[in-house]
């Protein structure tokens, strides 16, 4: 598997290459936003791992713009831990974030978990009310509407379709689509939800993914 390492930080980026390579990925390096893109394009990588704080086209942008392109999984660094700064890296195109400093094991946990999501896997139709979701093409549908997901949001959609009007706790949610074991506190899940209710109900649509206060989620009609 092939990992593009963007930072402008030369001991961030000895580090992750290092320990990227001693885990048996294969690693290309930029230092800058316009090199990230002309290498994205050239080496066509599996994941991309981008710092947010870049001089010239920042992080931000470079996400956007890889986005753009493909649906290369984008794991975002920031130094800013605000919900602000956050919500900024996934609305640019990033699948997950991590806030410097960070914990390599952790880093790698997410890195596995954001590839594993983009595995080949049997083709399957999941239906759900006027909702599809195509495993295979990785469309997903309301009526005859195509509705765009990053990565994330897919895995977490599949997942709801997969457990329909079963009610699933915050901690299952994070262990099924993140793939770790989530520490400390963190809004990640609330605001990927927030995407996807906005995504499934534009237009006027139904809400299919209920909240069940103080337990988690649940996939029903609005009538269950």
């Amino acid at each position: 598997m092939r990992i593009l390492v963007v930072d402008d930080d030369p001991e961030i980026v000895s580090l992750l290459r290092r320990g990227l390579i001693y885990e048996g990925y294969a690693v290309e390096t930029a230092g800058s936003g316009a090199e990230a893109l002309v290498k994205a394009r050239e080496k066509e990588p599996d994941l991309v791992i981008l710092d947010v704080m870049m001089p010239g086209i920042d992080g931000i942008e470079v996400g956007k713009r890889l986005r753009q392109a493909s649906d290369v999984p984008i794991l975002m660094l920031t130094a800013k831990g605000t919900v602000a700064d956050r919500i900024a890296g996934l609305d640019s195109g990033a699948d997950d974030y991590l806030v410097k400093p960070f914990d390599f094991d952790e880093l790698l946990a997410r890195v596995r978990a954001l590839l594993r999501r983009h595995q080949p896997a049997q083709r399957e139709v999941l239906r759900f009310a006027d909702l599809t979701l195509d495993t295979g093409t990785r469309e997903v549908r309301r009526g005859n509407e195509l509705i765009e997901l990053t990565a994330q949001e897919f895995a977490l959609l599949e997942l709801f379709m997969r457990n329909p009007r079963q009610v699933l706790r915050r901690d299952t949610v994070y262990e099924r689509v993140w793939g770790y074991d989530f520490k400390g506190e963190s809004n990640v899940m609330e605001v990927y939800i927030r995407y996807l209710r906005s995504k499934l109900e534009a237009g006027g649509r139904s809400r299919l993914i209920h909240t069940v206060r103080g337990v988690g989620y649940a996939l029903r009609e609005a009538a269950e």
